[in-house]
């Protein structure tokens, strides 16, 4: 029987181990029995669930992988819930997604059935799936729609992201070529499994080329660090926040330890950063510690991964590199010119395999997000010697200021140079005679503050005036989203209200 391209390879793949996690261990055998078996309960007699939507909640990754592969191999769409949603999120996202049923696991058994109650949802407990005698499964055209991610919604309710087999497939492909997956890779897991930086750039990427990922509840430095110290990883990807955490976890630690630890991070073939901008100066802290150049690179639900630095080459701090195989990127001036020069900003626009098709039940902001067959990223960059450097999201990271256009990225940059401040976002607030202000929420460094006359005197040196802050506030007082981020509308509500 014709296989997903992805099933087959985990078939070839046979008994390599493919996930470990606490004291269990998954083959990429196992890993297909356990999936077909769900399959099988998924479409309790069905012959095809024919591309209806299953929600599942599962936030372990041998239990993930069951349930999206058994969705998969049932011919349904993937739709993975947030373990960290409210019930109104997930309420909203089970209605949006007209999902068929829900899965999840006995951990969260009484909270989904207390939801699916309400509106009325079949759901289905991953533990008490039978193994069946005989799997007949149907065969699956890798066009069809394969998964739903949901984006933020910061501005407007979410958006389920819609991408086919073939697509994920691209930007499976598109990876493993940049940054030379091989099958005796070992990487961790600790990125929450509903955002694409797990999906496709960690997982998705390991289980195709046959390598092994050691999965973890959440992001514990100790644990971590053990693993690392114990050579345990050859590839690691992370956001720009956790290595920020990891170089004051590792400077305030034993000498001896720390040696250990950073041992095993040199050891590694490649480091990767992303989900949001690097700071230059955490990129050469962390190469000063470990002697590893991150790899900095740039993408989102509906591209995947679009730009990366090279994994041989020149790597280049505060830059996302150049094009990955397989996508073509341009850059379209207000005007809705196209950008040829370099150094000059523009839409980062984005054509390829790897795009998404489509915008579930959403065909309006579908077509609104596309021109004349690029999609629109509403992402702001430029061009020099030959790397892109994003510049922000035109939104909220674009700052019109006195005439000027800001990048936000570039002032959170320049101030996070000094010497109190260990974290910072940049804002713009609304104002009469400028048109926006500069504004800045810290976090500083432990024992120290700051006042708003202070960080403006220091910045007389380094930022011009129409680029040093107005306002200042503890971004410590902000609630934080699952990778670790404090989001910017939240700045922008929090200095409003």
């Amino acid at each position: 029987m014709k296989q997903l391209p992805i099933i087959d390879r985990a078939i070839s793949h046979g008994d390599s181990i493919a996930v470990q996690s606490d004291d269990q261990r998954l083959t990429y055998h196992d890993l297909l029995t356990r999936s077909a078996n769900a399959a099988a309960s998924f479409l309790d007699s069905q012959d095809d669930l024919n591309e209806k939507c299953v929600a599942f909640l599962a936030p372990n990754l041998i239990d993930y992988l069951t349930v999206q592969w058994g969705i998969w191999r049932a011919g349904g769409i993937a739709v993975p819930l947030s373990h960290f949603a409210t019930e109104k999120e997930l309420e909203y996202t089970l209605g949006n997604s007209e999902a068929a049923f829900v899965v999840t696991t006995r951990e969260y058994e009484d909270q989904m059935i207390a939801l699916c109650d309400l509106i009325k949802l079949r759901i289905i407990v991953l533990e008490d799936i039978q193994n069946a005698s005989e799997n007949h499964l149907p065969e699956i055209d890798p066009a069809r729609r394969a998964m739903i991610l949901y984006t933020s919604g910061t501005t407007s309710q979410p958006k389920g992201v819609v991408t086919s087999h073939n697509t994920i497939q691209a930007q499976i492909e598109s990876l493993v070529e940049a940054w030379k997956w091989q099958s005796d890779d070992r990487i961790p897991l600790f990125l929450p499994l509903y955002h694409i930086h797990a999906v496709i750039n960690i997982v998705a990427c390991a289980l195709w080329t046959g390598a092994e990922i050691e999965s973890f509840p959440r992001f514990n430095l100790d644990s971590i660090f053990t693993r690392v110290a114990a050579r345990a990883f050859t590839v690691f990807m992370a956001v720009p926040t956790i290595y920020i955490k990891m170089i004051q976890a590792l400077e305030s630690m034993p000498e001896s330890e720390r040696l250990k630890v950073l041992d095993g991070f040199a050891k590694m073939r490649l480091m990767v950063s992303g989900s949001a901008a690097l700071p230059a100066q955490v990129y050469e802290h962390w190469k000063r510690l470990t002697g590893q150049s991150l790899l900095e690179r740039y993408g989102m639900t509906e591209i995947g991964m679009a730009l990366s630095n090279p994994f041989e080459g020149e790597r280049r701090p505060g830059y996302v590199g150049q094009p990955l195989p397989g996508v073509e990127v341009r850059l379209l001036s207000e005007k809705g010119e196209e950008i040829t020069a370099e150094n000059e900003s523009g839409e980062i626009q984005v054509r390829g395999p790897n795009v998404f098709l489509e915008y579930w039940n959403r065909p309006e902001a579908t077509q609104a997000s596309f021109r004349d067959g690029w999609f629109c990223t509403g992402d702001v960059a430029v061009l020099e010697e030959g790397y892109y450097r994003i510049m922000g999201r035109s939104s909220v990271d674009i700052i019109k200021s006195g005439g000027y256009k800001l990048s936000a990225l570039e002032i959170e940059s320049t101030i996070l140079d000094h010497p109190d401040i260990s974290e910072c976002v940049i804002v713009g607030l609304p104002d009469e005679t400028w048109g926006e202000v500069v504004a800045i929420a810290t976090v500083m460094q432990p024992g120290k503050q700051l006042s708003l006359e202070e960080l403006q005197a220091w910045c007389q040196d380094c930022l011009s005036s129409y680029k040093i802050p107005r306002r200042l506030m503890n971004l410590e007082q902000l609630p934080r989203n699952a990778m670790g981020k404090v989001t910017k509308p939240a700045v922008q509500k929090q200095f409003q209200e």
